[in-house]
């Protein structure tokens, strides 16, 4: 007989594709949108064996879900879908007994593995042995998935700059503007705030402004109670409830609209928040900390954002760096994303060759650390031996190789060069590096971040490198 899997997602077409890819499997599946739907399959379905949910749903969460899957039918296994930023409440739930969590978006072998390893556990009647040894592996899973969201300092100036910052504000109440490009970590940064921050130990709350529907984002950010709309079947807790005590952090603040703009503002100078079809108002104490990647100033200029909001949530602002800016510690960030890889594809490989390594000192990175992470994590995938080569990276980091290697060989007439480690970085040997610096600064009409790019290395040692050779614009 088929194993009976219940599936809990509310993205519709998500939803249907992963029903189609596991009945394709040869499970019995079954797929709700909602924790009102599963609540009656799981009361009353005695077969099903595993369920498979979002850790947010529009009327309910993760914890909420495997404490009532537990109190009906605690031999039931439970397993995590989590986007990036949920990943530290999936560990949470995973301590108070769900089986295991997958990322998204979803690897389909990897889905598949912690399924059938779910579905070969046994729950209830198993031995305290085997109980205590899966226990351990929970234990393990959480402290190596709460080292994901660990910050990778490292050691050049800028990281430097970055920390010291960090360690500033973080013991403030005052609020926080964290600004960077797409990929460059500004989550972690917000969490290394908190986790240093006498709110620690309480609630931190992560939202995704850019994810919220107009209509509904009253209701996210507030709560509502039940009947207050059309599928409001229960009370919710809003997201600023949620945090009280602790710090909620929005993340790409600049897609709210306008009208919602106007609410959080009221709700950031009242510090209260009334549930959508409540009466009654809820004193919340929280530190506000935002993020975008937009010119918010510029917005503002166009009347896109609110002035005062905008002064409200920028009382201190952070400057998250490009990945291609932090020199030296861009192989540092790639041992942590070979270790993280390692873990989660359950493989050992040892380190990246040298040629993989000048790859990725000279790659631009334009992704950032989104975009490595998951090169690193396909380049893993696909390594047979156990040292990563050149030919498992995505194309375009080759290309950028063979492009700078036949811009080298143009300009300095086919001359031969040595690889050397400068201060943070690698560039070609000083006896062609002053041409080199002229001829990138030509290729990039003198905009020095782009002759940067095109070398491979930060702005600031570029700067340095000009004063040196007295190179003048």
């Amino acid at each position: 007989m088929p194993k009976k899997i219940l599936l809990i997602e509310d993205d519709v077409s998500f939803c249907l594709m992963i029903q189609t890819f596991l009945k394709k499997k040869g499970f019995d599946v079954e797929a709700v949108y909602s924790f009102k739907e599963a609540e009656q399959i799981i009361k009353i379905d005695k077969d099903l064996q595993l369920v498979l949910t979002d850790v947010r749903l529009p009327d309910s969460d993760g914890v909420e879900i495997l404490k009532f899957i537990k109190e009906v039918n605690p031999t039931i296994q439970v397993i995590l879908m989590t986007g990036y930023s949920d990943i530290k409440t999936a560990v949470n739930v995973m301590k108070l007994g769900a089986f295991d969590y997958v990322e998204k978006p979803v690897n389909p072998d990897e889905i598949i593995q912690k399924i059938n390893q779910a579905l070969a556990f046994e729950s209830e009647d198993v031995s305290h042995e085997k109980t205590s040894s899966h226990q351990s592996k929970l234990e393990s899973k959480a402290l190596a998935s709460n080292e994901t969201l660990d910050f990778v300092k490292g050691s050049s100036e800028v990281s430097k700059e970055l920390h010291k910052y960090i360690s500033v504000v973080a013991p403030t109440n005052i609020s926080i503007l964290i600004i960077g490009d797409s990929g460059t970590g500004k989550e972690n940064i917000a969490y290394a705030i908190h986790s240093q921050s006498k709110r620690a130990n309480a609630p931190y709350i992560a939202v995704d402004c850019g994810a919220i529907p107009k209509d509904l984002a009253a209701s996210e950010f507030f709560g509502h109670v039940k009947g207050s709309f059309t599928g409001a079947t229960s009370d919710k807790i809003g997201h600023f409830e949620a945090a009280n005590g602790g710090t909620i952090f929005l993340d790409e603040v600049g897609n709210l609209s306008y009208d919602v703009q106007i609410q959080l503002l009221r709700a950031l100078q009242e510090r209260k928040v009334k549930p959508v079809g409540s009466s009654k108002e809820i004193e919340v104490d929280i530190r506000i900390i935002a993020a975008t990647n937009e010119d918010l100033q510029k917005a503002v200029r166009e009347g896109e954002f609110r002035e005062d909001l905008y002064h409200r949530l920028n009382e201190f602002s952070i400057t998250s760096p490009r990945l291609r800016d932090r020199g030296k510690d861009i192989l540092e960030f790639a041992n942590f994303f070979l270790a993280k890889s390692n873990r989660e594809l359950e493989r050992n490989i040892l380190d990246f060759s040298d040629e993989v390594k000048q790859l990725f000192m000279q790659y631009a990175w334009p992704g950032n650390l989104r975009e490595m992470r998951n090169a690193i994590k396909r380049a893993v995938l696909l390594t047979t031996t156990n040292i990563v080569e050149k030919e498992v990276l995505p194309q375009e980091i080759i290309d950028n190789k063979e492009h700078l290697t036949a811009h080298v060989t143009d300009t300095v007439s086919n001359e031969s060069y040595d690889s050397r480690e400068d201060s943070d970085l690698k560039l070609f040997s000083s006896k062609n590096e002053e041409q080199l610096i002229k001829t990138a600064l030509e290729k990039a009409k003198y905009n020095k971040t782009k002759a940067a790019n095109i070398l491979g290395i930060d702005r600031k040692t570029l700067y340095n490198k000009m004063k040196l050779y007295g190179i003048e614009l």
